[in-house]
């Protein structure tokens, strides 16, 4: 009897710390590449925010190009990314587990691969019933976890207005961005804001560097309003910068010179050091990437892979941290195959990449030892840089059993001021 009681108590313990857990998105291996997730619009990858009735989209390419089978599956997540209360039909209308059965083999390339794509809602999967935190799980026949990806769905059933401002704080006013604004809910009743009424603020659709937890400063009427200073800032960070391999014999400002060994090789043009020089706009899409090939009748199968060899000149001392390439290609995710090594023959930092043909933003971070992440170390930050923010509005009604998505604002640093 004692052995029962305490395989039981064993058993609750474990499942306590699995509900837990904050799920986090698996890192694919490197045969899978190129991963797109994204709404109606293809700029919009990465973790995408989608409105209820709307379409999700997810594409990826297999290198290895033998054919191989990927299922999917989708589960829906609370506020803090913990499993949700609901079962599975209460979110989804018809059926996950599904194979993704289109997909089409590479096309005159020196890589072969296959290329997958999925589209939400289909015949199997008929619809996401209600708002919130998702991660989509692709799996291979042997049941095995191969990458996963968050995203999220809202209603518009609330205002939001977003301003950027520069930071009130002296000590950052030429360095960070300050987002303010205010939650409007003509048609639903937001009862005690403080604790049913949670945001999320991004830059650049990066979930990795969020705000969250933030509590209203003031309500008046049926308006929550957020004017803080420093806990709703970001680093400002500096224009991306950005190489595109659209035409793969030629040359440009960014790419210095081509070779072919197997596969082309892109050798892009010295990076310097810009967080001590004066900022200069660039035009960028915030991180982003976009598939692209000249004459392409069918990009997703033509567009070839290529090497793209990075070097940056560096002379601050590292302290121990260590240098990565950095940018939504891969959803702002460090690894392996973004770290820079120093070479003792050129005295630059460099790194070797496999990319499709297409247009990119990158940046260089610094990693430190702790694991959190100096944007600015070799970039510098600017108030004056472009980015792109978003505030969601999650509300958790009382007594209910999830967090809903109930508005999404957008705003400019563009459009930045006192």
């Amino acid at each position: 009897m004692m052995n029962k009681l305490i395989f039981l108590i064993a058993c609750l313990f474990f499942t306590g710390l699995a509900i837990g857990q904050i799920a986090e998105e698996k890192t694919p291996p490197n045969y899978i590449r190129t991963i797109q997730l994204f709404g109606e619009n293809s700029l919009n990858n990465g973790n995408p925010a989608i409105p209820i009735n709307g379409m999700l989209n997810l594409t990826f390419d297999d290198i290895i190009g033998d054919e191989a089978d990927y299922y999917y599956e989708i589960q829906h997540y609370d506020y803090n990314w913990q499993p949700s209360q609901l079962s599975k039909n209460e979110y989804l209308e018809g059926l996950d587990d599904i194979r993704i059965m289109n997909y089409q083999n590479s096309y005159n390339t020196l890589q072969p691969f296959s290329h997958y794509e999925l589209s939400i809602p289909n015949q199997y999967t008929k619809a996401l019933k209600v708002s919130g935190n998702y991660m989509i799980k692709v799996f291979n026949e042997n049941e095995e976890l191969v990458f996963s990806r968050k995203f999220m769905i809202y209603e518009s059933k609330t205002n939001v207005s977003v301003a950027i401002k520069r930071a009130r704080d002296l000590n950052f006013i030429d360095t960070k961005q300050v987002v303010n604004f205010t939650v409007e809910s003509p048609n639903i009743l937001l009862r005690n804001p403080d604790q049913t009424v949670k945001p999320l603020i991004l830059q650049n659709k990066n979930l990795k560097t969020a705000i969250k937890n933030i509590k209203p400063q003031y309500t008046v009427g049926n308006e929550l309003i957020y004017r803080y200073d420093i806990p709703t800032s970001f680093w400002g960070g500096n224009e991306y910068l950005q190489f595109d391999t659209k035409d793969l014999r030629a040359t440009t400002a960014d790419i210095a010179r081509i070779d072919v060994d197997q596969l082309y090789h892109h050798y892009l043009n010295r990076d310097i050091a810009r967080a001590t020089t004066p900022y200069t706009y660039n035009p960028d899409i915030n991180g982003g990437f976009v598939i692209r090939q000249l004459g392409a009748e069918n990009v997703d199968t033509e567009a070839e892979y290529t090497w793209i060899h990075f070097n940056l000149k560096n002379y601050e001392p590292l302290s121990g941290g260590k240098l990565h390439i950095y940018g939504n290609f891969n959803n702002f995710t460090i690894d392996n195959s973004t770290a820079l090594h120093y070479n003792e023959e050129t005295g630059y930092y460099e790194n070797a990449r496999l990319f499709k043909q297409g247009y990119y933003n990158y940046k260089y971070i610094l990693v430190n030892k702790d694991g959190s992440i100096d944007d600015g170390f070799i970039s510098g930050n600017y108030d004056e840089t472009e980015n792109e923010y978003h505030v969601l509005i999650y509300y958790r009604e009382i007594g209910g059993r999830y967090d809903r998505i109930i508005g999404i604002g957008m705003a400019n640093s563009e459009n930045i001021s006192n």
